[in-house]
């Protein structure tokens, strides 16, 4: 009997293992298929349906702030409302795909070897970000966005895998880290 609990001791300290490895591995998932140019790789490792939802609605919200008038209307009434859900949806859908995804990661890479990055991890943003896990089920890998205001790249795990859900964009409000 003592064999059959040791046993299954170590398959679930096995599974778990597995599952707190999960993020790291999503993100090394994710800067191999950049880096190999395979976008159906990339998409074991992106949920793009949530991310687009996620990142519409904030582009939204920072357009239709942008876009307030003195008493606390969007400029241009039920128009300008539809205004910006169209050009929110299409500039998210834009971004929002393998090769946006791509684009995006690589021109931070390019940036870095253009200012002389160190080493080759360091062009990778997600490589060298902050990690934490906010629950069992929520990972973030934050990197310093422009001003260097942070961006968080959020993994969720569904069963035993991980894949990135959202990105939170700086927040615009607060002051620029000096």
């Amino acid at each position: 009997m003592k064999k059959w609990g040791a046993l299954l001791l170590i398959v679930l300290a096995t599974l778990f293992g597995y599952a707190a490895a999960g993020p790291y591995m999503a993100i090394r998932g994710i800067h191999a298929a950049i880096e190999k140019h395979d976008f159906d790789k990339l998409q074991r490792h992106v949920d793009f349906p949530a991310l687009r939802e996620g990142l519409r609605t904030q582009v939204k919200q920072r357009i239709a702030a942008s876009a307030t008038d003195a008493s606390g209307g969007v400029t241009g009434g039920e128009a300008g409302r539809a205004l910006i859900d169209q050009i929110s949806g299409r500039a998210v859908d834009a971004m929002v795909s393998p090769l946006g995804i791509a684009t995006l990661l690589q021109g931070r890479a390019l940036a870095h070897q253009a200012l002389g990055a160190p080493d080759g991890n360091a062009t990778d943003p997600l490589l060298q970000a902050k990690t934490r896990f906010e629950s069992p089920s929520r990972f973030t890998a934050t990197v310093p966005g422009e001003e260097g205001r942070p961006v968080a790249f959020v993994f969720t795990r569904r069963g035993l895998g991980w894949k990135l859900s959202d990105i939170r964009l700086p927040d615009q409000s607060a002051p620029a880290p000096e």
